[in-house]
Order: structure tokens, then sequence, then C-alpha cells
């Protein structure tokens, strides 16, 4: 055995002693480094140099929930949903945003332990309140309304936003004005003959038609032209009886008075009924200067216009008293037939100007003015016939085209009017945003009257030279709801829900049991 040690004596390195000295020194040397990193992390006792830095840090990182807790925070979809805290909305569950007060620093100045609480109000029915802490049916907590957020609610709707702010928005406003206000109605209609300047060309006695000097329809004629001759017995008959008349009052010059008078008597009575037959007074002096009846007369159109219609084969043909052998139509005048809403009727009336466009005739405008308004509104169409009287002196126009009609009545007289961009229309009311200055604007009721094409007056809520907002007025209208839905949740809880001092709380009947 001693052999065999001391064999394996020698045969061992010598260096092995040495050897476990390394091994106990690194470990020596991690357990130091394991308590130097324990101290570095943990420094339960503040030896480090930079410990209070981070004490510090520390506190301001709790600081930061306390400061944003300063923050109040409303849903966009549901304005009465307020709260102290991000979050998302108990109603919808979308996220809730910052609510913007109208002053610039929209963070509450009191600390939460500060503060004085009104009341509690039920985060899914602010119109439920509680004195005390509650939870609703569904384990939710109530929310707390703390007196400045009543008294910022209670300024009203009235919204500040910056300069800057307003012009990205493009915010544009406009003056209240007094002027006339005019509605344009437009309609359209059609050309037609003048029913008063149509005339029918007839004979009141028998006869035959022997020349015809017009032969087609369409020819133009002019008041005086001869149209026609024609032989009757009835005529020369009596013109006979003039003749004889004429020529015994010229025998009794001598005579005495009384015979005289008999025979121009007979004279006059001749020249009547020649007259009552459409015989012209030139022709009655002709017939008595020449001295001899005529075979044929010549008949003379009464009016100037167009023959708008000429019965055939007149030359030859047997007449009739009352037959209709011409028909004359004057163009110097039309009439436009249109027709108007029931609701436009009452301003439009007999002698209304009107503007009239054809596209026969581009870039040309006629006038009209109302000649006659039919007494009935048609029950299918709910609408009202028109008649208007066009002047065509140079005959350009012809019935039967179709026309455009514009009218400008003026519905108000001197009103205060507002553009209509600036009408905010809910159904219920009608909203306007008033520029108050400074970056401020409020929303205003209005009670509205006549509406005109650009304008409508306005009966009461605005006086000449107010600003109102034209345009991105629906922008400034949410945020004015926003302030709204505070004032009507916080302002009137306040004097409503709100307990005296000295008063013991009242609960809601749903919390009368807390």
């Amino acid at each position: 055995m001693t052999d065999l040690y001391d064999l394996n004596e020698e045969s061992s390195p010598p260096p092995r002693s040495g050897h476990g000295r390394r091994i106990l020194a690194n470990l020596g040397w991690l357990a130091a480094g394991a308590l130097l990193a324990a101290l570095v992390v943990a420094d339960p006792f503040g030896l480090l140099p930079d410990a209070a830095d981070r004490r510090t840090q520390n506190s301001a990182t709790q600081a930061e929930p306390e400061k944003a807790a300063k923050q109040l925070w409303t849903c966009g979809m549901h304005p009465q949903v307020i709260q102290d805290h991000p979050g998302p909305c108990p109603i919808c569950g979308m996220d809730l945003v910052p609510l913007t007060m109208d002053e610039p620093d929209n963070r509450v100045a009191l600390d939460p332990g500060e503060r004085k609480i009104l009341f509690y109000r039920n985060p899914m029915d602010p119109m439920i309140t509680s004195p005390v802490p509650s939870k609703d049916s569904m384990g939710m907590d109530y929310v707390p309304v703390y007196a400045d957020e009543a008294e910022a609610a209670t300024q009203g709707a009235t919204v500040r936003i910056d300069p800057a702010v307003v012009q990205n928005m493009n915010v544009v406003t406009a003056p209240v004005e007094t002027l006339d206000l005019t509605r344009e109605i437009r309609t359209v209609g059609y050309l037609d003959f003048d029913q008063q300047r149509m005339v029918s060309v007839t004979t009141k006695y028998s006869g035959f038609i022997e020349r015809v000097y017009v032969n087609y329809v369409g020819e133009p004629v002019r008041k005086g032209q001869p149209l026609f001759e024609i032989y009757s017995p009835e005529l020369v008959q009596t013109q006979e009886e003039l003749l004889s008349a004429l020529s015994f009052s010229k025998r009794l010059a001598a005579a005495p008075q009384e015979a005289r008078r008999r025979a121009e008597a007979l004279a006059e009575a001749a020249r009547i009924r020649l007259g009552f037959w459409d015989i012209s007074d030139a022709q009655i002096r002709g017939l008595e200067e020449g001295g001899k009846a005529l075979r044929t007369l010549t008949v003379s159109s009464p009016a100037s216009g167009i023959v708008m219609m000429r019965m055939p084969g007149l030359e030859g043909l047997s007449v009739k008293p009352g037959m209709e052998l011409f028909h004359l139509a004057d163009l110097s005048t039309l009439w436009l037939s249109v027709e108007v809403f029931e609701d436009q009727l009452p301003w439009l009336r007999e002698g209304s100007q009107a503007e009239v466009t054809l596209s026969y005739f581009p870039g040309e405008s006629f006038h009209g003015r109302v000649r006659f308004v039919e007494p009935q509104v048609s029950e299918k169409t709910r609408t009202v016939g028109l008649r208007l009287e066009v002047p065509n002196p140079d005959g350009r126009l012809r019935a039967g085209m179709y026309a455009t009609v514009r009218f400008a009545p003026v519905v108000a007289h001197d009103a205060v009017a507002v553009p209509t961009l600036a009408i905010t229309r809910t159904g219920e009311r009608n909203l306007v945003v008033v520029a108050m200055g400074g970056g401020r604007f409020a929303p205003r009721e209005v009670s509205l009257g006549a509406q005109g094409d650009q304008f409508v007056q306005v009966l009461s809520g605005l006086a000449p030279g107010d600003q109102v907002v034209t345009s991105a007025q629906f922008l400034l209208d949410s945020e004015s709801n926003l302030r709204e839905a505070i004032q009507k949740l916080i302002g009137s809880r306040q004097g409503a829900g709100t307990p005296a001092d000295g008063e013991a709380p009242k609960a809601s009947p749903e919390h009368a049991g807390h």
C-alpha cells in the first residue's frame, strides 16, 4: 500500500493543490459579484448615490396618474358620459376623449382630494343620481360630479376656439342684413294665339262669292285689305232704296219742311241698314256719289294678322249669314300658358312681370306680364294655370313654341335676413351659430319667416349687425352641444339634486336602500 501510494504520489502532478485554491478563489469572486448586483438592484438602504434620483422619478411616475385624473374625459357619441379618468364608454365601448372646456387650460386646478363632490351619477343613465357612492344594477360604480365641473358647465353652450384653429376650420361669417327678399319661381310653358286678337270673317246676309283676293292659309293681311267680293240680292235692293230716297229728297227741295224731313228719314234708314251689314262709310259715300247700285260689294279684313283658316272653294260658293269664311290671328301679341304650384301662388297675381327665354333664340330674353290667373287648382297636379301676355312686334315668336319662364317676386320687404347656409334645421327648431368675437361662438335658436333664394327672413332671435357662421357651423354646433349636455347634466342637477348645507342627502328612488 505504501509503495502504491508512493507510486501514485509520484505519478500525480505536483500542482494539484494549487488548482484547488484557484477554484476556491473563483467561487469567492462570484459570490462577491452576486452580492454587489443585489445591492445595485435592490438598494434597500439607499446606499447608492443615484437612489434619491430614482425615488424622485418613482414619485413623479406615481404623480402622473394623479395629474391625469385632473383631465375630464367624455364620449364623442354620448356627451352625457363624463369621467375623470380615461377608459371605454360604458354605453358604446368607444375610447373616451379629453373634454375641452372654455378655458385655455382644460384641466381642473384642484386635486381630487380637495375637490368638492356634489353628487354621484349613473354612468348608463345620467338622469339617475345619488348623494352617496353607489353601484348600478350591473355593478358599475357611480361617477362623481365635482363642484368645479358644475361651475364650468353652467357657463352655457358658448365655445372658445383659438383663432388659428378657426382659420384651419375655414369658419366663414356673414352679417345679419335688412333687405327685400326675392324668391325665384321657374316654370315652363308654350306660346299660343292671343284669344282676344283672333277674328272670324263672316257675312250677315246671303250671297254668292264671285272673286277671292286671299287664297292660302298663313298669308298675312292688313286691316282694310280686300278679302273677297260678294253678290247679294239683299244688298242690291238696299242700295236701290238708298238711291231712291236720295232722289226723292232732292225733288222735294221746294216742298214743305215736313215732306223733306220724311224723305231724308227714308235715306237715313237705308244708310243704317247697310251699316248694320258691315258696309263701310266709304262704300256708302261712293254709292251716293256714283248714283248707281253696285252689283257686288268688296268685303275687307277687319284686322291685321295671319290667315289661320280659309274655307276651301270660296269662289262661286253660296254663303249664308254666320258662315265662317276666314279666320285671322293677330301675332303682335301672344299668350304664354304656364302652371305654378299652389304654394307659389301667393307671390303671383295679375300684372306680375316675368322673364321669358326660348331655346330657339339663345342669349335673348323676352318679357311677359300675367294677364289671367285661373280660378281653381288642379286636383291631380295641385297647380294653377296662368296666362302671360308676351309682346311680339317683329313676329319672330310663333304659337306652339316652348318657353322657360322665371318670376322674381318680392316675398318680404325690409326683412331681417341671414344667408340660408347659416341655418341649421333640426326638424323641431332652427339654430344659428353667432360669432361673439374673440374666438367665441354660441348657438342661438331663431324663428324663421319667408324663404328667399339665398336669404331667409328671421322673425326673432337676431338683430341687424350680428355675425353668423355660414361655414363649418356643424363643427361648432357639435362642440356647443357637448357643453349644453354638460350644462343640462350638471348645472340643472346642482340646483335640483345637491343637498343644501345642513340637510341630509336624499338618494334617488333606485338607491333609497343604500
